[in-house]
């Protein structure tokens, strides 16, 4: 556990507890429609190409190459990286299923659609909209490269990453600010989570 780098991690909890911050208020004294109306602008056509396909890097296989590049790289954090998929999981499914089941997203009829900014080619959904999957796999992601790698780019460039995946769910009338908000927290839950099943795996290995 010596090798984590809990400084890049320290920051990037921090930055991401501020993004989610800001959602969450944001939502509270604008209101969770007119915030998400603000976001959801229509880019042009190279924005919407762009988030379209970007909104696939939080989707399950972006678990896929963190796993195959920890492997071969980081094969001792291995546990860290599995517990985090299980965890996030169960905390988006569980959310989404059993505690607020049925959350209704954008198009479900609670703004008129003619005010909406859609993509053509992608599936929109109407409910289950709360947290956002998408986000919480990002910014989970995002957080374990910030323990796993050294280097300082990490924090900019992987935060800016996980929020533009956090962004397109907006853009591509998904899900509301709310919701990426919470997905954001989902990712810091799920990060610390995993960090002490990896704390107590190590103990449990090395006696």
């Amino acid at each position: 556990m010596q090798s984590l780098h809990t400084r890049n991690f320290r920051i990037g909890i921090l930055i991401s507890f501020c993004a989610a911050l800001y959602l969450l208020l944001s939502c509270w004294f604008i209101g969770r429609v007119r915030f998400f109306l603000l976001l959801n602008t229509d880019g042009g056509p190279v924005a919407d190409m762009f988030f379209r396909y970007w909104t696939y890097l939080g989707d399950g296989i972006a678990w896929v190459i963190v796993v195959i590049l920890v492997f071969i790289y980081r094969k001792q954090y291995l546990p860290m990286i599995f517990s985090a998929i299980l965890v996030s999981t169960l905390i988006t499914q569980v959310t989404k299923n059993y505690i607020f089941p049925n959350e209704p997203r954008p198009m479900f009829g609670l703004i008129d659609s003619n005010k909406i900014h859609t993509v053509r080619g992608v599936e929109l959904y109407t409910v289950n909209s709360f947290p956002s999957g998408h986000t919480g796999t990002a910014f989970t992601i995002f957080l374990l490269a910030c323990l796993l790698i050294r280097n300082r780019w990490v924090i900019p460039a992987g935060f800016c990453y996980a929020l533009l995946v956090g962004y397109s769910r907006i853009y591509l009338a998904e899900h509301f600010p709310l919701d990426v908000g919470a997905g954001i927290i989902t990712g810091i839950l799920t990060v610390l989570l995993s960090v002490d099943i990896q704390k107590r795996w190590a103990l449990r290995h090395r006696k």
